[in-house]
């Protein structure tokens, strides 16, 4: 099985924020820490238990040398939903 690693993206199973699409930011045994750019910036992630997420293999970014951006978050989400609903 493949790890779980900062960049990878995730959909949101459950909660009032079903089928969201997020960031993973930062990872820890139980949690992940998701960022979407808007309502979740970097400055505030989603905290979620690991089991309340389903991972997106079909896109990543990498982690630029300065860190991610909220901008550039948005940006990637916004292309990946259309391209799905094309």
């Amino acid at each position: 099985m493949e790890s779980i690693v900062p960049g990878m993206f995730a959909r949101a199973k459950a909660g009032h924020d079903k089928g969201s699409l997020y960031l993973i930011v930062k990872t820890e045994p139980e949690y992940v820490y998701l960022a979407d750019g808007r309502r979740r910036p970097l400055s505030k992630p989603k905290k979620k238990k690991w089991k309340h997420i389903q991972i997106i293999k079909k896109i990543r970014m990498e982690k630029p040398q300065d860190g991610y951006r909220d901008l550039e978050i948005k940006r990637t989400i916004k292309k990946y939903q259309e391209e799905a609903n094309v």
